[in-house]
């Protein structure tokens, strides 16, 4: 079964809030499950114009960042629902951007179903947002999809997601 996928007012909502997990390139933010009646759109749930779009996995903010929702979320463990937000100003080459959001899928793969409940939330937790906020250093990794950028992605996730099961422990 499809895990529904996130909205622009689910981005924004986690998005302002702090994040529960940094590392030198990521953030991490999550997205408490609301209560039924913001969810049935009430006043503490509102729904923008942009959620009318059916189908849509790209919503653009006035900031010019594309919030990215994963539409791979069906093969996600657990119905965990996942978001991105990859700046085109943090990775310029769309190269770059693919590999962090295959790299990103993977680790949530591997780390999500097991952070679902977390203690120092009090609640469920109905879904996480991954925000890109510093460009990996091109001196560093000048091919936009290196085997090294791989690992330093993948490695980063890990560390990121481990901040949150250390928290948890």
């Amino acid at each position: 079964m499809r895990a529904p996928s996130l909205k622009s007012s689910d981005f924004q909502r986690a998005l302002g809030t702090r994040p529960v997990a940094r590392t030198a390139h990521f953030f991490l933010y999550a997205l408490p499950r609301l209560p039924a009646a913001a969810q049935a759109g009430t006043p503490h749930g509102l729904a923008s114009a942009q959620d009318a779009v059916a189908g849509s996995t790209s919503v653009e903010l006035s900031t010019g960042q594309a919030l990215v929702d994963t539409p791979g979320v069906d093969d996600l463990p657990g119905g965990v629902r996942f978001g991105l937000v990859l700046p085109k100003k943090q990775a310029r080459r769309s190269v770059t951007r693919s590999l962090i959001r295959h790299q990103a899928r993977e680790a949530v793969r591997r780390h999500a179903p097991g952070l679902r409940q977390q203690p120092r939330f009090g609640q469920d937790l109905d879904a996480w947002v991954l925000r890109l906020r510093a460009p990996f250093d091109r001196q560093q990794f000048p091919s936009a999809a290196s085997a090294a950028l791989s690992a330093a992605v993948r490695t980063e996730l890990d560390e990121l997601w481990g901040h949150l099961a250390r928290a948890q422990a």
